[in-house]
């Protein structure tokens, strides 16, 4: 459970880096190079989601899924 809050965490922390430091990178490098930061920004929480929920198959008090070697 720990290492997918850490994952969950990273990935949610890029996304957050990515957003505010669009500003500075607009009026120094110009609104492509800001657009392009906040598209990838946009990507990343739905693929932090997936990435929170996935069971770790290798830590044995990770019971939230229904399926797979950790289902009760």
């Amino acid at each position: 459970m720990k290492r997918r809050v850490r994952r969950y965490a990273w990935l949610m922390s890029i996304c957050l880096v990515l957003f505010a430091g669009s500003l500075p990178v607009y009026y120094v490098l110009g609104v492509g190079w800001a657009l392009a930061m906040c598209l990838v920004a946009m990507v990343i929480p739905p693929f932090a989601a997936i990435v929170g929920n996935i069971s770790d198959p290798r830590d044995p008090q990770d019971h939230d899924s229904l399926y797979g070697p950790n289902a009760e």
